[in-house]
């Protein structure tokens, strides 16, 4: 994973004009769903990603865990495990952006359980 996890890993490539929503995420062991929303924001860049049923709902992924980047296929690949994932901090859509604490959650539960 990037040292930096509101930040897309330079690996990637660059975003310049991709629309992400709708694109398929997978993690190091299956799909996880498609993506939301996101943002690319500098310092601040997230994937909300819809999951496939495995879990309940929306799960909020700092662009750091995102390690490729397909346009061709139009998929992203993390450096995470279903497993991960689905044990990570419910998704508050209502604090995820102008809640600091639950961003440092977030970052603190993803970079402390390392990458898959």
């Amino acid at each position: 994973m990037a040292n930096d996890p509101w930040g897309f890993d330079p690996s990637c490539g660059e975003l310049g004009d991709l629309d992400l929503t709708g694109w398929r995420v997978e993690a190091a062991d299956g799909r996880v769903g498609e993506v939301d929303t996101y943002s690319d924001v500098t310092g601040e860049a997230f994937l909300v990603v819809e999951a496939d049923g495995w879990i309940f709902g929306k799960v909020m992924i700092p662009a750091g865990a995102v390690t490729h980047l397909d346009p061709a296929g139009r998929t992203l690949r993390l450096d995470l495990s279903r497993q991960q994932i689905e044990d990570a901090p419910q998704y508050l859509p209502d604090q995820h952006h102008a809640d600091p604490e639950y961003r440092a959650e977030i970052a603190a539960y993803y970079w402390e359980n390392g990458p898959c």
